[in-house]
């Protein structure tokens, strides 16, 4: 066995990327602060092909030294638009007949393992504050709340490891469109 060298790896160049059919889903990031977080999930987006990334409130938009430092250029391939208020966003989507997912610790979420996405719907995750997580305003306003179990002493996880489970997750339950 021998680890395969980059030019082995067979990955699209941005022109490619966005001629690419997309994942149908789009992440809506609500408030988050960390620059390294907000890259880690434009590149995790750009993994999966994620439609488009909704970077909300306090959210840096790139270009940002510190956003491209995890993107790793990711920020070019992703569509991504800035919405002020978070609910704006939400209401946008769900306009747009997209189901819109927060990802929280919240009475009746479902545990996401549990979860099963519809063929032929596209989601929107939503992923908050590192400290104080989806706002109760935006998750009232969520289709379906789910949350990732955890086993351990800590109340959550970090909303970039978050929002690579939670993609994967989806994108493995989804019908594949590439």
């Amino acid at each position: 066995m021998r680890k395969l060298a980059n030019a082995e790896l067979d990955r699209l160049d941005v022109e490619g990327y966005h001629k690419a059919v997309k994942t149908p889903l789009v992440i809506v990031l609500d408030n988050v602060r960390s620059l390294n977080n907000i890259g880690s999930v434009f590149r995790t987006a750009d993994a999966f092909r994620v439609a488009k990334i909704y970077l909300c409130g306090i959210t840096a938009t790139p270009p940002h030294k510190d956003i491209h430092k995890t993107a790793l250029g990711a920020t070019e391939t992703v569509p991504w638009t800035y919405k002020k208020n978070t609910l704006d966003a939400i209401n946008d989507l769900q306009e747009q007949g997209i189901e819109v997912v927060a990802l929280e610790q919240a009475d009746q979420a479902v545990a996401l393992h549990e979860f099963q996405p519809l063929s032929g719907t596209t989601y929107a995750l939503v992923f908050g504050n590192e400290v104080k997580g989806v706002s109760d305003e935006v998750v009232q306003t969520c289709n379906t709340v789910v949350e990732i179990p955890q086993f351990g002493t800590k109340h959550s996880l970090n909303i970039a490891v978050s929002a690579g489970i939670a993609v994967w997750d989806f994108w493995n339950k989804l019908p594949k469109v590439f």
